[in-house]
């Protein structure tokens, strides 16, 4: 049988970086890339925060590549519809605009390509990896040789957090056993428990006081009733700024707890734990080190580009101890275990360059400064909208404030918050509606350092007199 002869086909140019010399097409199109992003950012007060929508381009690819004008056309299309966190009016989520240094790192991670799996796939960031969550960890008052490891966001840190908790307490198949955490937690973690196969009832909710804060003689009283009938207690979970009111837990105190009971303590402080960062404000978070285990999440205040979470452990041999599955493919490690031993991530980029980078361009200073910034923001919004018959403001110590109209039936507060989110974003403002205790409230997150006290007081304006409106 005659076979036919090979087809010839001319092998493009592949759009790869030359190892030799610059290459003119990645100059070209990162130059571009970083042209049209910093035209984007400073054009965002001529945008709204939350953009109408927007083309999107062709999906799938075309049967040859595109050229870099091409290329960049298309990512104008997708920028123009993106939510724009560098507009004085974004307000509304833990969503602060980016660092410059961030960006920067950002850009170079991706092009550095490396992978925190294993050293030698990632030798000098692997030890700044180690080192940073070392000085971060007792910066944020953990005990020395503490440490941790990075995760994408605070749902993975907080799935981590209780899964170690878990294995160190030896109840890794033990089916009752429960975690304690306050009414207002955050969502995550009943995802972890689903996750960890326990069920839904295994979250036992702990009530409130009227702050929003953790009520201590309730958890006393739940963690007495499980001793008595032998319900092993997995872990009590404190928050260090609640989603909707940025309330802080009462720390110490739950500490104190947590020893006497023998019982692991988890701080979610995805939103506050860097308050401890901050001067002064570290007293807002008080008892932070006194956890043994901690979420830290970076990008929420500070600036970092996402994603930037961190899993903080006072003995953070126990990620291993509870991750390691040995991995016969690599080297053995050299500088004290491979990153994809020490979490539930294997693969993972080098996303310890941007907070690295920040931190360095911040300094202490510059934390301070935008928490200084943060906090006088929502003090300056709750004394506008003070005089304000009917609101109900709610806040903790930390940047979050949320209000709704508490003369008013659950369904009038429902009305009245998205009758009102619309004309603050008709105003170029943009509030959450999150539903807490059963009613919708408007939520004002203070984190953006570009809003100023003009933008407070349109928002004030525009919530009294929407109050008349309602009644």
């Amino acid at each position: 049988m005659a076979v036919a002869p090979p087809v010839t086909r001319a092998i493009p140019a592949l759009p790869f970086a030359s190892p030799e010399q610059l290459d003119p097409r990645l100059e070209e199109l990162l130059a571009g890339a970083s042209a049209q992003l910093s035209r984007w950012l400073a054009s965002a007060t001529s945008r709204p925060p939350l953009p109408q929508l927007a083309l999107i381009p062709e999906v799938s690819p075309q049967a040859t590549g595109l050229e870099p004008m091409r290329l960049l056309a298309d990512l104008q299309l997708v920028m123009d519809g993106a939510y724009n966190p560098n507009h004085p009016g974004a307000l509304a989520h833990l969503d602060p605009p980016p660092l410059l240094a961030s960006i920067a790192a950002d850009m170079v991670c991706a092009g550095l390509n490396n992978n925190l799996l294993a050293e030698e796939l990632s030798p000098s960031l692997s030890r700044l990896e180690r080192s940073l969550c070392t000085w971060l960890a007792e910066a944020v008052g953990l005990p020395d040789g503490s440490g941790g490891v990075p995760a994408s966001g605070g749902s993975l840190s907080n799935l981590m957090a209780l899964v170690t908790a878990r294995v160190s307490r030896g109840l890794q198949h033990c089916s009752e056993a429960v975690v304690l955490a306050s009414a207002d937690a955050h969502v995550s973690l009943g995802k972890a428990l689903m996750v960890m196969g326990l069920p839904p009832e295994a979250l036992r909710r702990v009530a409130v006081d009227a702050n929003g804060r953790l009520d201590v003689a309730a958890l006393d009283e739940q963690l007495a009733s499980c001793q008595q009938q032998g319900i092993p207690v997995l872990s009590v979970v404190a928050t260090a700024g609640t989603t909707v009111r940025g309330a802080v837990d009462p720390l110490p105190q739950i500490a104190a707890l947590c020893r006497r009971y023998g019982i692991w303590l988890h701080v979610d402080g995805a939103i506050g734990a860097v308050y401890a960062l901050a001067g002064d404000h570290a007293l807002r978070v008080e008892g932070l080190g006194l956890a043994d285990s901690l979420t830290v999440n970076p990008q929420k205040l500070l600036g970092i580009t996402k994603t930037s979470s961190l899993l903080l452990l006072a003995q953070p041999e126990l990620l291993h101890r509870a991750f390691a599955t040995g991995l016969p493919y690599m080297e053995s490690s050299w500088g004290g275990g491979h990153g994809g031993e020490c979490g539930l991530q294997g693969t993972r980029p080098a996303e310890i360059l941007k907070l690295w980078l920040g931190l360095r361009q911040l300094g202490l200073s510059g934390i301070q400064a935008i928490v200084d910034g943060a906090i006088e923001r929502r003090r300056t919004l709750a004394r506008l909208l003070a005089p304000a018959a009917g609101l109900q403001l709610r806040q903790g110590c930390l940047h979050l404030l949320a209000m709704t109209p508490h003369a008013q039936s659950a369904v009038a507060a429902d009305h009245w918050s998205l009758t009102t989110r619309q004309q603050l974003l008709e105003a170029q403002l943009m509030l959450s509606r999150p539903v807490y205790q059963g009613r919708h409230h408007l939520k004002a997150v203070l984190g953006n350092p570009h809003t100023s006290e003009t933008q407070l007081e349109r928002l004030a304006s525009i919530v009294t007199a929407s109050l008349g409106e309602c009644s």
